[in-house]
């Protein structure tokens, strides 16, 4: 799944190399991925890219408006009602620019902005089955009222909350593993940067947040910031468009179970579930224990 390191290099270089672009048109292969009707994803159409930023997991691109008919012969035409096209990506959908236009018959295309002057086109494709990729097409002045933005919690990079507000923030019942991918109460991590982060800060998946002391949050704190600015970094020296499909993320612990700790050497095991896995060591994580496989728990059963 695109995390924010991730999400956060892809508008980088997209925004730079579509800034200005008029789109000349709009189509949808993958229909059901449009959540949207008032305003139409042609309101696009004649409008110019702006920027392309993120938010959280999400992209948000911003286009101005086509010239509007002034209404006099004598009077200058005035811009139109501009838009921000809302995507979220999913667990595997992909944002990327191509020279070559694609076939209507790619099956891997939900939404395709195609760009005036030659065949560059801007596509948000989904690779597997499950097609849950969406994009939305807001008014500006409506983009700080949209409920999936308004709802999302304070950015984990490039300046986390601090280590009392992150304390005040994880004061829940549940594991650090899932309320620090839970995204109203911080914005832009999931499973694969989690595991780096509890790792880098030397804490147990399982420790309760609630239970997070003052010298435990302003580890954790630092290992944010530095694991997704570390991530960042890779990228900008190792990614140019056009994107890979898969992009080579820099992780050390995160599914490299069976693998020796990259700080003491202690072999990297996981827990199982259904279709993730969650990699942890041992020694710099829970004091030595190896937590229950849930896989290797059903079959003893």
């Amino acid at each position: 799944m695109p995390e924010l390191p991730e999400v956060e290099i892809t508008a980088r270089l997209i925004g730079a190399a579509t800034a200005g672009a008029e789109i000349e048109s709009v189509l949808t292969p993958g229909i059901n991925a449009v959540r949207t009707f008032d305003p139409p994803l042609q309101a696009l159409v004649g409008g110019h890219i702006v920027g392309i930023r993120r938010r959280g997991k999400l992209f948000l691109i911003d286009v101005d408006g086509p010239p509007a008919s002034s209404g006099s012969a004598a009077g200058p035409a005035g811009p139109a009602a501009a838009h921000t096209l809302l995507v979220h990506l999913m667990s595997a959908g992909r944002l990327q620019l191509f020279e070559r236009r694609a076939s209507l018959r790619d099956r891997t295309s939900r939404v395709l902005l195609r760009l005036a002057g030659g065949e560059r086109e801007l596509r948000l494709r989904e690779f597997g089955t499950r097609q849950r990729a969406w994009v939305k097409l807001l008014r500006w002045e409506d983009v700080e009222r949209e409920e999936t933005l308004a709802e999302l919690g304070p950015e984990a990079w490039p300046d986390p909350p601090d280590p009392d507000e992150l304390r005040r923030r994880l004061d829940q019942p549940r594991p650090l593993y899932a309320v620090l991918r839970d995204q109203h109460v911080i914005a832009g991590i999931g499973r694969s940067w989690v595991d780096e982060i509890l790792h880098t800060a030397r804490l147990s998946p399982f420790k309760r947040g609630a239970d997070l002391t003052g010298d435990e949050a302003v580890a954790l704190r630092e290992a944010i910031r530095g694991r997704l600015g570390d991530a960042l970094t890779h990228y900008e020296q190792h990614l140019a468009l056009p994107l890979p499909d898969k992009l080579p993320l820099p992780l050390t612990v995160h599914r490299h179970n069976g693998e020796p700790c990259p700080r003491c050497g202690t072999t990297i095991e996981a827990v199982f579930y259904e279709d993730y896995v969650m990699c942890y060591c041992p020694v710099c994580q829970t004091d030595g224990r190896v937590l229950k496989d849930r896989r290797l728990s059903r079959l003893l059963k």
